[in-house]
């Protein structure tokens, strides 16, 4: 495992992060986290080296933390930072933020939050988080030892990001960053601004969701006449551990294998690794993916659940993986659930809750119509 010295911090972490909000349900479908395997990976990622984990109130129904707090007994707490946030849809005032942390603390089964984070802010979340005097809570909460860092998770678009950044001394910022999204939301020139400044950056996303673990054909015949031959996920973590601003990437597991694959490409990677040839790839590989790809959605679910029972992620998933892979809609089997269970598109009445909602800032309900017609179509 390659570790990473936190810009201005002087800490050391893991380059691999693993992130706790994608783990897999019970089987018996009663529980929306399978904590015995959940504990196991955790427990796996570390016992390899990792030293960063992320997680956040609301993630998996608010289980996730529990689930991390068990997974880190028997001394594996101490060997490792947490990251975990506070929602601003859960807080409203000094008592609020109190309870809230005091609740967290205790799901962690832990005395302090090493990175705590104000949760997926824009500009005018950040204004309601200061009219509420967080700034001063967290200030007071870093001098008694609750927490270690004040740090913040945004999605947005830059010029927020470069007011919220410049408004506050802040120890670390998060990021949604990957090779596909250096034009969006804080993109290249935000990694570039907080490293500038010595603010490290957490990566989420790195694999859009997902979409660039799976190279499709158009891409994969890239990687394939490629003199070095690597995974389309290894691509990914190469590409983002090529910058010196990047402190950690998340990547969430759900097996095993994942927590090795992971472990293994974390050993290889370094800033200024990539050479002028692989930059190439990959710009090729971002125009290859652009020109198939019907909309950003990251399957990140704020959108969710809706009002009406649309699936949205689901819907966006099948229009993105027929178009990707040039498959029928009548085989892809995401689709067909989606139909089976009446989740479709169909049931939008266009209230506009979604784009409210959605951290990619997407035209949701012009994109279920669409997507919704041409998986349809004859």
């Amino acid at each position: 495992m390659k570790y990473r010295t936190m810009g201005k911090l002087g800490i050391q972490t893991s380059a691999f992060g693993l992130g706790c909000m994608r783990f897999n349900g019970a089987a018996s479908g009663d529980s929306v986290i399978d904590e015995q395997k959940a504990i196991s990976l955790i427990r796996k990622a570390i016992d390899g080296g990792v030293t960063y984990l992320d997680t956040a109130y609301v993630y998996l129904n608010k289980t996730s933390e529990t689930v991390l707090g068990k997974a880190l007994r028997d001394g594996y707490r101490d060997k490792v930072t947490i990251a975990t946030k506070m929602p601003f849809e859960a807080v409203y005032d000094r008592a609020s933020m109190e309870a809230l942390l005091k609740e967290e603390l205790e799901k962690l089964q832990t005395d302090h939050i090493d990175f705590y984070l104000m949760h997926g802010i824009n500009r005018e979340k950040w204004e309601g988080f200061k009219a509420i005097g967080a700034p001063a809570f967290f200030d007071d909460m870093k001098k008694a030892g609750r927490i270690r860092y004040k740090c913040f998770s945004f999605h947005g678009p830059y010029d927020q990001f470069e007011y919220i950044l410049n408004d506050w001394d802040w120890d670390m910022v998060q990021i949604q960053y990957n090779f596909m999204d250096i034009n969006n939301q804080a993109g290249t020139r935000g990694l570039e601004l907080a490293g500038g400044k010595g603010i490290p950056v957490v990566i989420m996303e790195g694999l859009l969701g997902g979409r660039l673990a799976k190279a499709p054909d158009n891409v994969q015949a890239l990687y394939d006449a490629f003199p070095v031959k690597r995974s389309a996920v290894e691509w990914a973590f190469r590409w983002l551990c090529n910058h010196p601003e990047v402190s950690v990437v998340l990547s969430g597991c759900n097996e095993k294998e994942q927590i090795e694959e992971n472990l293994r490409i974390f050993d290889t990677v370094a800033p200024g690794i990539m050479g002028a040839e692989e930059l190439k790839l990959m710009d090729d590989v971002r125009a290859a993916y652009l020109s198939r790809t019907k909309i950003g959605c990251t399957g990140c679910r704020y959108c969710m659940p809706c009002p009406n029972g649309v699936n949205i992620p689901g819907v966006f998933s099948a229009w993105n993986q027929v178009s990707l892979y040039n498959t029928d809609p009548k085989t892809d089997w995401g689709f067909s659930q989606i139909k089976r269970n009446d989740h479709g598109a169909d049931k939008c009445i266009a209230c506009g809750a979604c784009e409210a909602a959605c951290p990619q800032h997407l035209n949701i309900i012009d994109g279920l119509q669409r997507a919704w017609g041409e998986l349809n179509a004859d």
